[in-house]
């Protein structure tokens, strides 16, 4: 199936209505994909030599969980993608089809760039030689590129805090086997209730006892991505796992992770961030 690119974030009228979502929905029309690439995924925070760094810890909790051989089954959805794609490179061994969204079509062009290998897309190479290390199959990084863009088969707009995220009638299979998001919905909430009803409706596109992989920032108010200041509602540990809780999840694993002063390079005030493996109750009391 060739991959689908749709111009018009799903829903985006209708978050109008909402005063705080309407404001976030309006700053995010300044968001800069590649100034926000050069913060968060070049040196410093992209240097992946040091076993202490943001990077190796994310791909690390990634590659582990994937490597439980539970978090598996036929099509994932990666909620909010923004314009990366590390957050699939070890999940695309265990789906054959992967739904990559986002809010913003210039993160949705970002992403058709690396998925058709055109000149000036971002690189992931180094990324992908990490996972690829880590994992230890064996398995060379030009092939887990392969295997990811041949395993992405759309790019869709989506809204997280419409009842119907990716809309009436997506061409997304669901519900869905997997969730993954990261760093998505505590940065387009502008409260925790917001952050909470969000989860919920993302929730829905998940089957009963599929799994769900969220990673966000804590303790962060704000981040920069170009000339976009973009707030962000704060969210500590226990506040995640509640969260989770509330829309129906067993929390299966939570870990956190602290910045250190060197990563924390005036691009944000983040504490720290949490990797959550949860997976979706059968039945309700389950």
């Amino acid at each position: 199936m060739s991959r689908a690119f749709t111009s018009h974030p799903a829903g985006a009228a209708a978050s109008d209505s909402d005063p705080g979502r309407a404001a976030v929905a309006s700053a995010y029309q300044r968001f800069e994909p590649r100034a926000y690439l050069r913060n968060n995924y070049a040196p410093p925070r992209g240097d992946l030599s040091s076993p202490d760094g943001v990077g190796p810890w994310k791909l690390r909790c990634l590659a582990q969980t994937f490597a439980t051989g539970e978090v598996t089954g036929h099509s994932l959805i990666d909620i909010g993608s923004g314009p990366t794609v590390y957050q699939l490179l070890s999940a695309c061994a265990h789906f054959e089809d992967i739904t990559m969204t986002d809010f913003l079509e210039v993160n949705r062009r970002e992403l058709e760039l690396w998925l058709r290998e055109e000149p000036g897309a971002f690189s992931w190479s180094a990324y992908s030689q990490h996972v690829c290390r880590i994992e230890g199959r064996g398995e060379s990084w030009q092939e887990k590129e392969r295997q990811l863009r041949a395993r992405v088969k759309r790019v869709l707009p989506i809204d997280v805090h419409q009842p119907q995220p990716l809309g009436a009638g997506s061409p997304a299979p669901l519900p869905a086997d997997a969730l993954v998001s990261a760093f998505c919905l505590e940065a387009v909430s502008p409260d925790l209730a917001s952050f909470q009803r969000a989860l919920g409706h993302i929730t829905t596109l998940l089957r009963p006892g599929g799994h769900l992989l969220l990673i966000g920032a804590l303790e962060e108010s704000w981040y920069l991505a170009g000339e976009a200041r973009l707030v962000v509602v704060p969210v500590c540990e226990e506040e995640v796992r509640k969260a989770l809780q509330q829309s129906g999840y067993e929390v299966r694993d939570l870990r956190t992770y602290s910045m250190p002063a060197h990563l924390r390079t005036g691009v944000d005030d983040v504490k720290g961030i949490f990797f959550a493996w949860a997976q979706k109750k059968t039945a309700v009391g389950v």
